[in-house]
């Protein structure tokens, strides 16, 4: 009687991995609105059946989905601008044919090889470093296809011209991104570990950025209600605001607080008096001080080394003193309770 294979498991946090997607593709579909809420509509559209078909595909959580959405958006984004600026005159009916090619192409070669692509998501093929460079040189490609449509004068062509230009330039791009999709795959799985190793580090973390958070919170309070107090008290206004001797409302003094400690100096608040620019000064020194002891906390939090395979192995490894030592940490590390036999005379 012959075994099935293993089905693989397929992870959880489909639906989460689904959300964090849509809601990427949707804040970048209204920032790209000035293009028109016609083009905006139809990315979200493609963007939200691209990664529905991908996540039948790949349906590997919330980190996969990350570096999937992420793509994506780049690629609104890209085809936005450079779109705009190397076809202005295009047809209304190509800009979105000519956004819907590349997409179109890639999530049917990850249907076309989905059985190989979707081993590869699940870990059972050995990384390596080799898909890199193959990465590398698709990239080159699509920004030489990039670097030809901005270079030539394709702009100065009629509507049809620039149109039709439009459309061969994303067919190419459409033809580079088949033919690299197991490679984008590969990409897609390293910036998920990646994201889950940062993932665990924060982890450790938390603490010590709360800490940070809630010191930062209470100096900026507590300065601010003396900056209010200071020229409540004054006879004059201390502050001026917008080129005018302005007096201090709490919104105002917590806003020129919060500045003043993160050091980044708006300008549209500016002390007027001396004593309040003393004040400012000591603020901006314990905010230095502060950002050194969050650095030092956060950096004695890390853990020296994250948990791995081989972690607990290292706790069994000892020097290898003779040529038994061997086979005993092996026996050890496989949880057996061998004990070497010494060895007798004659044997």
């Amino acid at each position: 009687m012959t075994r099935r294979p293993p089905r693989l498991r397929r992870p959880r946090h489909v639906l989460s991995g689904a959300a964090l997607t849509l809601a990427l593709t949707l804040l970048v579909a209204g920032g790209v609105a000035d293009q028109g809420w016609g083009f905006s509509a139809l990315a979200l559209g493609i963007a939200a059946l691209a990664i529905g078909g991908l996540h039948l595909i790949f349906p590997q959580g919330p980190l996969f989905a990350l570096g999937v959405s992420n793509g994506l958006a780049v690629y609104i984004c890209l085809y936005a601008v450079l779109g705009r600026a190397a076809f202005p005159l295009a047809l209304d009916w190509a800009r979105p044919l000519g956004f819907l090619l590349p997409v179109a192409s890639f999530v049917a070669a990850c249907w076309l090889r989905r059985r190989q692509l979707l081993r590869l998501a699940e870990g059972l093929v050995p990384p390596d470093l080799a898909h890199l460079p193959r990465f590398a040189r698709w990239l080159m490609f699509t920004a030489v296809v990039g670097v030809v449509s901005l270079g030539t004068p394709v702009n100065r062509l009629p509507p049809l011209g620039q149109s039709l230009a439009l459309l061969a330039a994303m067919a190419v791009i459409s033809a580079i991104s088949a033919a690299a999709v197991r490679d984008v795959v590969r990409l897609l799985i390293d910036i998920a570990a990646i994201l889950q190793t940062v993932t665990a580090r924060l982890a450790h973390l938390a603490v010590p950025i709360a800490t940070y958070i809630s010191i930062f919170a209470l100096l900026g309070v507590v300065f601010g209600c003396f900056y209010r107090i200071a020229d409540g008290l004054s006879r004059h206004p201390l502050f001026i605001q917008l080129g005018e001797p302005t007096r201090m409302d709490f919104a105002d003094a917590l806003h020129f607080s919060v500045v003043t400690l993160a050091t980044v100096g708006y300008g549209d608040i500016q002390p007027a008096d001396d004593g309040v620019r003393l004040l400012a000064a000591i603020q901006m020194l314990v905010g230095q001080l502060l950002l050194l002891f969050g650095f030092a906390e956060i950096m004695r939090s890390s853990p020296a080394v994250l948990p791995d395979a081989a972690g607990p192995r290292r706790q069994h490894e000892h020097p290898a003193a003779s040529p038994v030592a061997g086979p005993v940490v092996a026996a050890v590390d496989q949880g057996s309770t061998v004990t070497p036999r010494r060895k007798v005379a004659g044997e």
